[in-house]
Formats: C-alpha cells, sequence, structure tokens
C-alpha cells in the first residue's frame, strides 16, 4: 500500500477517503495520488457558439476548479504529509481510473462512495461498484470518516477453498497493516446447505493451510450469502470487510450479480476488494 490512488469528485466521501489515504501513508511512508476526472459534455457546433473554443474554455475553467480544490484539501488535511500529487484527467471515470492505475503503477484504491440502490444499482451501479469490478489493485470503499486506530476487526467470508492463494496472501498483509483480527466467515444457505459437522473442520484445515494467526472461524445460517456477511458485521460489530470480486461483466452480471459490490453499495464499513481473474 506505497502508492495510494483516491479518485476525488470534492464530495464527502472523497474527502473522507483522501483523510484515510493520508494516515495509510503517513504510517507506512507512502504516497498519495489525487485524481480528479472531468468527463466533457457532447457539444453540437453552431455559429453562435463555436464547440472547439467553447470545449477549451470549458477544459481550462474545470482544471484550475479542481487544482483550487486540491490545494485546500493538502493545506487542510496533509500539512504534515505525506508526498501528495494530484492530476486532472478528461474522460470516462471507469476507463480513466482503469488506465490511471496501470499507468501509474497504482498499490491501492481508495474510494468514497454513496453507494447505489434500486433500478440505478441494477442497471448501473455507483463508480466505486464499478471500479471493484475492474480494478487490478486492492480497492478500499469507505462512506463515511475512518480512523485508521479504529480497524481492529476484519471480516474474510470465503468458502474455505484452499487454491486462493493470492487472495488469502493479501489479506494477511492487510490484517498485519491494522495489527487486527481476522474473522474467517462462511455463510451457509438453504440452497448450498452443509452441516456443521463438514463446515467447522474444512475451515480449520483452511486456518492451518494458509497459517493464519490471530483469528475466529465462524458459521453463520442465513437465506443468502449477502444478507449472512450484512448481518454478522452487524452482529459482530466488524471495522471492515476484505473480500474477493470476480469481476463479472454485462449479462453476466446483471445475471448473477456480486457479493462484493453488494457489499459496497449496501454496508456501512470500509470494504477492501480484490478482483480474481
Amino acid at each position: 500500500m506505497k502508492k495510494i490512488l483516491v479518485p476525488c469528485d470534492f464530495s464527502d466521501p472523497a474527502v473522507q477517503a483522501f483523510k484515510m489515504a493520508v494516515e495509510i501513508a503517513n504510517q507506512n511512508n507512502g504516497e498519495v495520488v489525487l485524481l480528479n476526472i472531468v468527463e466533457l459534455p457532447v457539444m453540437h457546433e453552431s455559429v453562435l457558439m463555436p464547440t472547439l473554443s467553447f470545449e477549451e474554455a470549458f477544459i481550462k475553467d474545470m482544471k484550475a476548479h479542481a487544482e483550487k480544490n486540491f490545494a485546500k484539501m493538502k493545506d487542510k488535511w496533509a500539512k504534515d504529509g505525506p508526498k501528495i500529487s494530484s492530476f486532472v484527467e478528461f474522460g470516462t471515470t471507469t476507463t480513466t481510473i482503469r488506465d490511471f492505475i496501470k499507468d501509474k503503477k497504482i498499490d491501492l484504491v481508495l474510494m468514497g462512495t454513496h453507494g447505489a440502490s434500486g433500478v440505478k444499482e441494477f442497471f448501473i451501479g455507483s463508480n466505486t461498484e464499478k471500479i471493484v469490478r475492474t480494478s487490478p489493485v486492492p480497492v478500499i470503499s469507505i462512506k463515511k470518516q475512518v480512523k485508521l486506530s479504529s480497524i481492529k476487526n476484519i471480516v474474510f467470508p470465503t468458502m474455505g477453498d484452499v487454491k486462493q492463494e493470492k487472495i488469502v496472501s493479501e489479506v494477511k498483509m492487510l490484517q498485519n497493516f491494522f495489527k487486527a483480527t481476522l474473522h474467517v466467515l462462511y455463510v451457509n444457505t438453504p440452497s448450498s446447505f452443509r452441516r456443521d459437522l463438514e463446515i467447522k473442520p474444512h475451515l480449520k484445515a483452511f486456518a492451518k493451510r494458509f497459517m493464519l494467526k490471530d483469528f475466529t472461524l465462524n458459521v453463520w445460517n442465513d437465506y443468502s450469502e449477502e444478507e449472512g456477511l450484512k448481518n454478522f458485521v452487524l452482529e459482530s460489530k466488524a471495522d471492515m470487510i476484505a473480500m474477493s470480486t470476480h469481476g463479472r461483466r454485462g449479462l453476466n452480471h446483471l445475471m448473477s450479480g456480486s457479493i462484493a459490490e453488494d457489499a459496497v453499495n449496501h454496508i456501512n464499513c470500509p470494504i477492501w476488494t480484490y478482483k480474481i481473474n
């Protein structure tokens, strides 16, 4: 988590993401990269208002506005460091962020989100949800102010698959950074019900295989994986969720959805996600 990207629209969730990124970077001698994305409007040529001159003026004004806001944020929340750089890019949000991650060799994306619900969630989703689905690096999504010192309990929902080397390695590093207790969670549902006599030895073998430390093993019965995760987080008063996403797109995403994206939209605690190919 040395180079942290914070996509910034200057909303309160984005400001809270920046503040958390500053804390993380200060703790591990990292760098924060701020990115404001301006989606250009579609203009039509006219005699009275030539498109080119309007777009040039619009771009200049939007860039100046973003740079002014960046300066205010740095002055208010990052006077004592860490290293901070800021950029203004023009284009579509999701594609621009994904390209920026690769170009700038970003290690972590930290995004503020308002969430999404109803029809908007089903057909469009929040920008954060789209980044969670497509980012090649881990993403932390937050909705409100979070202090690093408050993150002491991390929930890790899993099916206990012993082939999860990459995601478990990343989660262990996350746990170590926060010096937190890891709560391994298996959600048991009616559609794929398994007895505790099966699940508990399976989870113990999973913990032993990956040499987990400072952890608990938990089985939660509920109607669906999404409801089980949400209810366990409420019951345990967890401070963060760490989970994988498969990055489904298009019709497959609409039909099957994603537990990670559902969590980003509906659960209030910070959510760390990592895409598995």
